[in-house]
C-alpha cells in the first residue's frame, strides 16, 4: 500500500485514521455518470440525436476522474498517511464492491434459469399452461438452446450455436492460467522479488488480451457465420448481455492490473503493504469464477 520509502512512517501512523481533505472528485464522477447514463438513453432511443454524444463525453469525465481520484489516493499511500484502520476500511469496501458485483452476474444468471427451467415450457404448454400454448404459439417446442423462437419473423432465432469446444474452451484455459500466474506475482510480491513480481503480472495481463481478441473473434463469427445476434430470440439476448458484460470486466481488470503494473516498476508496494495489488488480485479472481459459471451454464449445459 505504500513504499519501501514511505515505510518508516507508516508505523506511527498505524493507530491513526486518516480524513482527507474535502475533494472535487466526486461531484466529477456524478456529472460523469449522468452524462454517461443521459446520452447513452439518447442513443438507445434514437440512435441520430446528437445528445448521443453526451454520452462519449460523460465516459471520457469518468475516465479522467479515475486517474485523478486514484491517483490521489496513491500519493496519500505512498506518504504513509494510512494506518491499520485505514486498510480495514480498503478491504471492506473492496468486499463490498465484489459482493455488488456477485448479485449484478446473480440477477443475469437468473434470468437464464427462469428462461431455460420455467418460461420456456411453459410456453409450449407445460404444466397448467396448455391453453396459452395453443391460443399463442400452436406447435411451439420448448428446447434450448432455442433454434426456433415463437415469433420468428421478428426474431428469427440463430442457425447455429457456438461450438463450446473451440474457442470458448480456449478463453477458459486462458483464463484460468491467468489466475494462476496472478497467484504467481502475488507470492513473488510477498518476498519482495520484484522482477518476478512485473514478469508474471506482465503475463496475466496478455493472457486476459488474448481472451478479449478471442472474445471478440467469436462474437465476428456469431454474427456472421451462425446467425446469432442480439436479435436472435431470447438465447441471443441472453448470450450477449451476460458474455459481454464479462467481458466489459474483463476489459477493467485488465486496466487495473496495467495499473498496477506501471505502479510496481516505479517502486510502490513492498512484501507487508500492498493492499492495491491485492484489490486487483481479488477482482481478477472474481472475473475468472464467473467465467467458469458462463462456461458450463451458456455454452456447455
Amino acid at each position: 500500500m505504500s513504499s519501501t520509502h514511505a515505510q518508516s512512517d507508516h508505523d506511527d501512523h498505524a493507530q491513526s485514521y486518516y480524513v482527507p481533505a474535502q475533494s472535487h472528485w466526486p461531484i466529477v464522477a456524478a456529472i460523469g455518470l449522468f452524462l454517461l447514463m443521459f446520452g447513452t438513453g439518447n442513443m438507445i432511443n434514437e440512435p441520430d440525436s446528437a445528445l448521443r454524444w453526451l454520452g462519449v463525453i460523460g465516459f471520457l469525465i469518468i475516465v479522467w476522474m479515475f486517474f485523478g481520484w486514484f491517483g490521489t489516493v496513491a500519493k496519500e499511500s505512498m506518504d504513509g498517511l494510512y494506518g491499520e484502520q485505514m486498510d480495514r476500511s480498503f478491504r471492506w469496501g473492496m468486499g463490498w464492491f465484489i459482493f455488488s458485483e456477485v448479485m449484478f452476474f446473480a440477477a443475469f444468471f437468473g434470468a437464464l434459469f427462469y428462461v431455460r427451467q420455467l418460461a420456456v415450457p411453459w410456453l409450449a404448454g407445460e404444466g397448467s399452461n396448455a391453453m396459452t400454448h395453443e391460443l399463442l404459439w400452436p406447435g411451439f417446442v420448448a428446447e434450448w438452446p432455442l433454434m426456433t423462437t415463437p415469433d420468428a419473423e421478428k426474431f428469427p432465432g440463430p442457425e447455429q450455436t457456438i461450438n463450446p469446444w473451440h474457442l470458448p474452451l480456449i478463453n477458459t484455459i486462458l483464463l484460468v492460467s491467468s489466475s494462476l500466474t496472478l497467484t504467481r506475482a502475488h507470492h513473488a510480491l510477498q518476498r519482495d522479488d520484484r522482477l518476478t513480481v512485473t514478469t508474471w503480472l506482465a503475463i496475466t495481463l496478455v493472457l486476459g488480451l488474448c481472451f478479449l481478441i478471442i472474445q471478440a473473434e467469436e462474437y465476428v463469427e456469431a454474427y456472421t457465420e451462425l446467425g446469432l445476434t442480439l436479435a436472435s430470440g431470447i438465447y441471443g439476448g441472453t448470450f450477449f448481455i451476460l458474455t459481454g458484460f464479462h467481458g466489459l470486466h474483463v476489459t477493467m481488470g485488465s486496466i487495473i492490473l496495467l495499473v498496477m503494473l506501471v505502479r510496481i516498476m516505479k517502486g510502490h508496494f513492498d512484501a507487508k503493504h500492498h493492499f492495491g495489488f491485492e484489490a486487483a488480485a481479488w477482482y481478477w479472481h472474481f472475473v475468472d469464477v464467473v467465467w467458469l459459471g458462463l462456461f458450463l451454464f451458456v455454452y456447455v449445459f
